[in-house]
């Protein structure tokens, strides 16, 4: 595990139903590996329902709401995708200014599948470089963005950087790139030293290194899942210990 994100907060807005589940779970897992604090934001409290493609999968609880949340509380924004996510995100004003706020911040922004219908409702794209699923391809292209199809684009020619993917099989260059550019401004080293979070890691082997870590989605969800239930057995505290899945 590194420590390439120690310090940092990110916010993963999600709505109360829709999320594709492995587009919330690998995400959150590869930046709580890498030292980071996921914390997930959505319209209203209680228990989010996730879904694998049109099947209802897991349940999470919720941290805080968007309505309250403050983005200067945030190193980054991620939106997972969904179809029916995003499309219930960008009908709330709450969760539009939430999402613009990181843009006017200069704060890394990462978005995947059909996440991007928020920042076009939030007109954080006219001008960048972005990709998505196929069938969001006309409103980004409508709303002033550069669509190209490539399994991650990193934009940095705005004001902040925009980490984008097409698909749940784009997860793992994705996880690798949030781990690359969303860091903390400082990261100490054991000899007190500070260096650029993310150096001395090479891209194909921070991508090796995050889809090792993210090849089991099924068991972060299920200890995510526990977590946000706050119910864990001792045979499974034992195993998520060993893990460092806790």
């Amino acid at each position: 595990m590194s420590n390439d994100l120690a310090g940092t907060r990110v916010a993963f807005l999600v709505a109360p139903e829709g999320v594709e589940q492995a587009e919330l779970t690998q995400p959150w897992e590869a930046v709580r590996r890498a030292g980071g604090e996921p914390v997930l934001v959505s319209t209203q409290l209680g228990r989010i329902q996730a879904y694998d493609h049109l099947d209802r999968a897991d349940q999470f609880g919720v941290d805080i709401t968007v309505e309250v949340a403050d983005p200067a509380d945030f190193d980054a924004l991620i939106l997972p995708g969904g179809v029916a996510n995003p499309d219930q995100l960008r009908t709330q004003p709450d969760a539009v200014r939430f999402s613009r706020a990181f843009f006017d911040a200069g704060r890394p922004v990462a978005v995947i599948c059909h996440g991007p219908w928020t920042l076009v409702e939030a007109d954080a794209v006219r001008g960048r470089r972005i990709t998505s699923w196929p069938s969001v391809r006309t409103d980004l292209r409508n709303a002033g963005a550069e669509w190209v199809d490539e399994e991650v684009v990193v934009d940095e020619s705005g004001p902040n950087t925009l980490i984008s993917s097409r698909r749940p099989g784009d997860l793992g260059a994705f996880c690798a790139a949030i781990v690359r550019h969303v860091r903390p401004a400082r990261d100490v080293t054991a000899a007190g030293t500070t260096r650029p979070a993310g150096a001395g890691l090479g891209d194909d082997e921070l991508a090796r290194q995050v889809a090792g870590q993210t090849s089991g989605d099924r068991q972060a969800a299920d200890v995510f899942a526990r977590e946000s239930a706050g119910t864990t057995s001792d045979t499974e505290a034992a195993r998520a210990g060993a893990d460092d899945l806790r």
